[in-house]
């Protein structure tokens, strides 16, 4: 599809929240003095602003962009990404938020060290950080491209070059002190972005009362121009003609043909015109009906839907848990019991959310449903708004949901950078203020250069991968580490290394190859695609068994720091680690 009509309004959007986020950021980093503000903020954020602050960061352009993408493309089975992403605090709040903070760690590693004496333990757990963050930061850059190529025509590296710049200058200035306060704002920016245009579609499409589920697939109500933008498998229902310009199943077009029943490969920049209420193709896999799309049982594509469902649950469940640039915002709460009350709020905040990307994903099947061709339906926000509403409503929508989709780049990315970044400076370099700035500098590069060259997947599904990696790793370390005396140290690093690898492998193979060009689309691409229900349970497995049969930590030991993390702060029996600091 062509830019938006209103590349003045969306300018102008765009900049007054990069704007915002600078000056916001730039006040932050006036209250970072120490080691401590940089890392966890002094331990000073109250549950209210921390669970704004936690809600910012978490929702990403998976959720801003690629959930509304994803129903509009799968349809009820799509359902389970926002759940599952807000049921994760759940199990953050019950199990892990109170504990993780009365240890007084400073990062994960620090934590695997504190609960098991571990030194090599605490490498391993930094290197897992580094790889989820990594993995997660990805898919954060390659939204931005692909955002400002959509609303002004720009290269897809150009929006994640501006947004990795900004990230940068943000962490690097003020650490986690300054994004705190940013990270606040921008989950309020980014609710009043999504939520308004959802609620002033919600509104038209009730006074036009338009059905759902027919047994036919959409089609476009007027003449339409679609433009592809990457390689894309495509399904056709029906003998239809269209005009085409561009690279058709391996052979230059340019004119009308006629597309068969079956599957077709469209190449990056063909050209497609549909005219007034023509069917719309779908990208294979994706229900190709109303009826279908509405229905339950369908997957993600592939001939193994209830594995990927499953699959899905369990990582997004667990993957919470896991999650280095969550895990670290709890360590900035002043108790345990702050701690709690931090997950409690995120849950309502987070929930509320989702709500409305749901509402712009059903809209988005009905009203601009040639995204479907495109294999481009993460765009799905930003355009909606315009291609319902005429004149200047549906521009100024469309302005207020590209400044929230910049929003959701800014704010997660920040927070992952702050995780690399602080797990660097403690454990590779000598933790001071220096070493925080200069390592969220050099995390910030690779990732960026991985965005722009790497293959171009689904938002949400490119997270969940990097949430696979998070529930096969560092979730099973803490849940076994807070509540089973019987880890030990070999048993954590043989987990964290068996389920880092498979879902690590899979993650690698997913982002950088694409798993349906290699594989297919049978039982490897759907292991690849989705490995937590594999290596979920192999991780806890593997700690478990290991543990069993190797040696732990002297048991007096092991009560004095269980005692730490569940004695009720008013006892006194806490304190925060300090070793590893420095100033300076």
């Amino acid at each position: 599809m062509d830019p938006v009509d209103s590349p003045a309004l969306t300018v102008c959007a765009l900049l007054l929240a990069a704007i915002a986020t600078v000056a916001i950021g730039a006040y932050g980093v006036r209250m970072a003095r120490t080691t401590s503000d940089f890392l966890v903020a002094s331990r000073s954020v109250g549950p209210r602003w921390n669970a704004a602050a936690i809600s910012g960061e978490y929702l990403s352009a998976a959720s801003f962009l690629g959930v509304a993408g994803l129903i509009a493309k799968y349809g009820a089975d799509a359902l389970w990404y926002p759940v599952g992403f807000t049921a994760g605090y759940l199990g953050l709040l019950l199990f892990v938020a109170a504990p993780l903070r009365r240890s007084g760690a400073y990062t994960v590693p620090d934590f695997a060290e504190f609960r098991l004496g571990s030194v090599r333990l605490r490498r391993l757990a930094a290197v897992v950080v580094v790889l989820i963050c990594g993995v997660y930061l990805i898919p954060q850059f390659q939204g931005a491209g692909l955002t400002l190529r959509i609303l002004l025509g720009v290269p897809s590296w150009v929006g994640a070059l501006a947004v990795g710049a900004i990230v940068v200058a943000n962490v690097a200035g003020g650490g986690m002190r300054s994004i705190t306060l940013v990270q606040a704002f921008q989950y309020w920016l980014k609710l009043t972005a999504v939520a308004l245009p959802a609620l002033v579609l919600l509104g038209h499409f009730l006074a036009e009362d338009r059905p759902l589920g027919l047994p036919a697939p959409p089609v476009v109500t007027e003449r339409t121009t679609v433009d592809i933008s990457t390689d894309v498998l495509v399904n056709v229902s029906a003998p239809q003609s269209v005009s085409l310009t561009g690279t058709l199943d391996d052979r230059p077009v340019d004119g009308r043909v006629e597309l068969g029943p079956g599957t077709h490969e469209l190449a990056t920049g063909t050209r497609l015109v549909l005219d007034a209420g023509a069917a719309v193709p779908v990208v294979a896999g994706a229900p190709a009906d109303g009826s279908s799309w509405l229905t339950p049982g369908g997957g993600f594509g592939g001939r193994h839907p209830t594995y990927q469902v499953y699959s899905l649950i369990l990582a997004t469940f667990l993957g919470t848990m896991g999650l280095p640039h969550v895990l670290v915002r709890f360590y900035t709460n002043p108790d345990g019991r702050a701690a709690r009350a931090t997950a409690l709020a995120v849950i309502a905040l987070v929930g509320v959310f989702y709500l409305f990307p749901i509402l712009l994903g059903v809209f988005a099947r009905l009203y601009v449903p040639e995204l479907l061709i495109t294999g481009t339906s993460d765009a799905a926000v930003v355009l909606l708004p315009g291609a319902v509403l005429s004149g200047l409503p549906g521009q100024l929508l469309a302005a207020l949901a590209a400044a929230g989709a910049i929003a959701a780049f800014l704010s997660t990315s920040s927070g992952l950078l702050v995780s690399i970044a602080g797990v660097l400076s403690t454990d590779v370099l000598r933790g001071r203020i220096r070493d925080f700035r200069l390592a969220a500098l050099v995390a910030g590069l690779l990732p960026l250069a991985l965005s722009i060259a790497v293959t171009s997947l689904d938002l949400s599904r490119t997270v969940a991968l990097a949430f696979s990696v998070a529930a096969s790793t560092l979730c099973p370390l803490l849940v076994l580490g807070i509540w089973w005396r019987g880890l030990t140290a070999a048993g954590a690093a043989c987990g964290l290394i068996a389920g880092g690898l498979v879902s690590g492998t899979a993650t690698a193979i997913s982002v950088t190859a694409g798993v349906s060009d290699e594989v297919g689309d049978g039982w490897p691409a759907a292991l690849l695609g989705y490995p937590a229900a594999i290596s979920v349970p192999l991780a806890f497995a593997t700690m478990v068994g290991v543990s069993l049969v190797t040696r732990g930590q002297d048991e007096r030991a092991t009560g004095r720091v269980f005692v730490r993390m569940h004695a009720p702060e008013r006892l006194g029996m806490g304190a925060d680690r300090e070793g590893g600091l420095r100033a300076g």
